[in-house]
């Protein structure tokens, strides 16, 4: 079920943060969190597969003259490089990649900029992309059914 925050973040009337974030994210089977490099992240089975990312000092000079995304900025990682060109090429506005993720399975989201059910969407895939096959199949079997859009 979709937290009040969330739902906002749907319609517009709030954007979505890192608590909302969290709260997804614990949702799922088997998720801890925890912090590495001083940030937000989220484990299953020990693999982080969402955590947040700033911009370091490199990533802001690499933008050059270009102002960087504004955040709060979540990484999340998906199951392999094709999968990263398609959700941001289903996501432009929202998802985007830096030199530093090149060849990393993984995408950046601007939160302000993505809906409650995209973001839902990939924190899910992120997990799904990192849980053990076991309990990523005991998960799809619950819910197969279900349509998370509504």
């Amino acid at each position: 079920m979709l937290t009040e925050p969330v739902l906002a973040a749907q319609y517009g009337t709030r954007v979505a943060t890192i608590d909302d974030v969290a709260a997804m994210a614990l949702e799922l089977p088997g998720v801890t969190e925890d912090e590495r490099h001083g940030n937000r992240t989220w484990f299953v089975a020990r693999k982080a597969f969402a955590w947040e990312r700033p911009f370091s000092k490199a990533d802001v000079r690499r933008f050059g003259d270009q102002a960087p995304p504004e955040g709060p900025i979540l990484a999340v990682r998906v199951a392999d490089l094709s999968e990263k060109e398609a959700v941001l090429a289903a996501n432009p506005g929202a998802c985007f990649t830096i030199p530093h993720f090149d060849g990393y399975s993984a995408i950046l989201i601007q939160l302000p900029k993505i809906s409650g059910t995209a973001l839902r969407e990939a924190i899910t895939d992120g997990w799904l992309a990192c849980a053990p096959p076991a309990l990523a199949d005991k998960y799809a079997d619950k819910y197969a059914d279900k349509d998370f859009g509504s």
